[in-house]
């Protein structure tokens, strides 16, 4: 699975950061991130999105966060889950298959555009398979001392090439080129 796949998009851990390098504060908080982005940051990454693929916790996480002012338009949510819930949600489809299987679900759903990968257990585990193109990171400026890390212990590394760099208000976007 490479951005050079004919007709399709790319497969991109999208996520915010915390200057010392936590996407979600302690308890999973990530009401800190909204105080810094909205859609209008960086608009050209929403409409280039055509699916997310996010892991179990993280869409636990993402449903008690009540966000008003964010729009999501990034087509088809499935979450990865060992434990699929017993009553269906709507807009969310389950899967429980192979980690590239999954991948590849979610990236035929987002008719040639993007794929975006949300949770740090699910990016980590699709970057060590090398089933990921590009890490975009929006560096936000705080602080948060605690909480859940930007990867998974065990990543091992991951060798980046950075291609771009953008400023919104506080907010730094970088992305980089995930080396093969």
């Amino acid at each position: 699975m490479t951005e050079t796949d004919a007709g399709r998009g790319k497969v991109v851990v999208n996520r915010a950061m915390s200057l010392d390098g936590f996407i979600a504060g302690p308890d999973h908080a990530m009401e800190w991130i909204f105080e810094y982005l909205n859609n209008d940051a960086f608009p050209e990454v929403m409409p280039a999105t055509g699916a997310m693929l996010v892991g179990r916790g993280t869409h636990e996480v993402g449903k008690r966060i009540a966000v008003e002012d964010i729009d999501y338009e990034g087509g088809p949510v499935f979450v990865l889950t060992h434990r699929p819930p017993a009553e269906p949600e709507r807009g969310v489809t389950f899967l429980s298959c192979e980690l590239a299987e999954a991948v590849e679900t979610a990236r035929a759903a987002a008719g040639g555009k993007n794929l975006e990968i949300l949770g740090a257990d699910l990016a980590s585990q699709c970057l060590r398979a090398g089933l990921v193109d590009e890490v975009l990171v929006y560096v936000v400026p705080v602080l948060l001392g605690d909480g859940v890390r930007f990867s998974t212990s065990g990543l091992g590394r991951i060798d980046l090439e950075p291609f771009d760099n953008q400023q919104s208000g506080a907010v730094t976007m970088l992305r980089f080129r995930v080396r093969r």
